[in-house]
């Protein structure tokens, strides 16, 4: 019946039946989303410049443009010749958004490519040296774990992960503290020259 009288008095109507598509289309417009049918006021009413129906790559898709709007919105189209590729795309853009937000929150860089993770394992050993009975071997341990992210670097480019780790540690011992793993080189170098860094955020 609601459709009936939105098409008898030439109201367009989209139906969304994802919660985030919901949540993106608010604020793509400005629009409030209601809880209940009732007549909404001013300040719950969206705007945008266009909304019209377009075919992108076979599919049709229902485009929403809001540009003088001030919204901070945005949609990627991918396209790619496989599933995998798509995939491997989507993950690349999603990773990238995510580095930019997290950098607009807190712009600290450390160095990458295990160099951190090995400065605080070895940082953990000599701190555990000063405690006695089970604490002491609870925070080696501890340091130990922070060990499995060079591991991961050296196994998956199919390197020797203990011969990594041991020169890794001498290199820290030196007072090296941004030395990292060189993964096209298979040896261990200064993060800062490679360029490789972390979000202090995310650590």
């Amino acid at each position: 019946m609601a459709l009936h009288f939105c098409e008898r008095y030439k109201l367009m109507v989209l139906k969304v039946s994802s919660k985030f598509e919901l949540r993106r289309l608010c604020r793509t417009t400005g629009a409030v989303a209601l809880l209940k049918l009732s007549r909404p006021n001013a300040g719950e009413l969206g705007y945008a410049d266009s909304v019209s129906v377009e075919e992108i790559g076979g599919a049709r898709v229902t485009v929403v443009q809001n540009e003088g709007g001030g919204n901070s919105v945005a949609s990627v189209v991918l396209r790619g010749s496989t599933d995998c590729i798509l995939d491997d795309l989507e993950r690349a853009v999603d990773d990238g958004v995510n580095t930019y937000k997290c950098m607009c929150r807190d712009s600290r860089i450390i160095p990458g490519a295990a160099a951190t993770e090995v400065e605080l394992a070895k940082k953990l050993k000599q701190f555990s040296l000063k405690e006695t009975g089970l604490d002491q071997h609870a925070i080696a341990k501890f340091g130990e774990s922070f060990e499995m992210v060079p591991r991961t670097l050296s196994e998956n480019a199919g390197l020797g992960a203990m011969e990594i780790i041991s020169s890794l540690y001498a290199e820290h011992a030196a007072g090296n503290v941004k030395v990292g793993i060189d993964l096209k080189e298979g040896a261990c170098k200064d993060a800062s020259i490679m360029k490789i860094w972390d979000l202090y955020i995310t650590k």
